[in-house]
């Protein structure tokens, strides 16, 4: 199996491409990007790179996997768009994986409680509450949009080493200690594994591949939790006529 990964969620823009031959799992590249351009400047060329060094034959992947949301409604309308393009022209099947879930997978086999953070604006984050049992990833708080006290609530109450990551980290960390988690025991990922990864989003879709649990390119759409600022501006408007 080989599956071809793009997440353009958040601030990160990353490809990979993730193989599984004989039970053994194999990263043949990754290429993830998290500077000041936009994600529709990199993903393209970030795949035409990647398809340049390991020569590969778009054709020969089984299935296309990506980050299909909550996150940044441009970054999720990319993304999905160029794995739409792709399952289209290569006749491929899609891979749909929560964002959320997808970085708690890169940490794989800590035997924490994963908390990822993703900056969601107006004092919010995408989130959830993940557990690694038996080498499978198991969601005790399914993803979603939600205040920073809500989440560490639920964290305290858990009763449980945390470790947390993700690019909502830097906005309410100060918070998280100085407050919210305060007397809790709690942690933040390193560098390498604290932001969105295709190669952790392909490593999990081998196991989305296996389940069988694809949909087709027409039948894709991204998950936004929450609505637009566009969508909240006009109900606005409308409950004020």
């Amino acid at each position: 199996m080989k599956i071809l990964a793009l997440d353009s969620s958040g601030l990160v823009a990353s490809v990979a491409v993730v193989e599984e031959n004989d039970g053994n799992q194999n990263l043949l590249a990754e290429y993830t990007v998290n500077y000041k351009k936009t994600h529709s400047q990199t993903l393209l060329p970030m795949l035409d790179e990647i398809v340049k060094m390991i020569e590969l034959d778009l054709k020969s992947i089984d299935a296309i996997a990506l980050a299909a949301g909550p996150g940044s409604f441009t970054g999720l309308r990319i993304g999905s768009a160029t794995a739409k393009g792709l399952g289209f022209a290569l006749e491929k099947p899609l891979i749909d994986i929560p964002t959320v879930d997808g970085l708690a997978y890169n940490l794989y086999g800590t035997d924490r409680v994963i908390c990822p953070l993703m900056d969601a604006r107006r004092n919010q984050v995408y989130t959830g509450i993940y557990e690694f049992c038996g080498g499978s990833l198991h969601v005790l708080e399914p993803q979603m949009a939600a205040g920073i006290e809500v989440i560490a609530g639920k964290l305290r109450a858990l009763g449980r080493e945390v470790i947390f990551l993700g690019d909502g980290v830097p906005v309410f960390r100060k918070r998280l200690e100085e407050e919210l988690m305060a007397g809790e025991k709690f942690s933040f990922a390193p560098a390498h594994l604290n932001k969105q990864r295709a190669g952790a989003v392909g490593a999990l879709a081998l196991q989305y591949l296996k389940e069988g649990k694809t949909v087709s390119a027409a039948e894709h759409r991204p998950v936004y939790l929450r609505l637009s600022q566009a969508e909240r501006e006009r109900l606005e408007k409308e409950k004020n006529t």
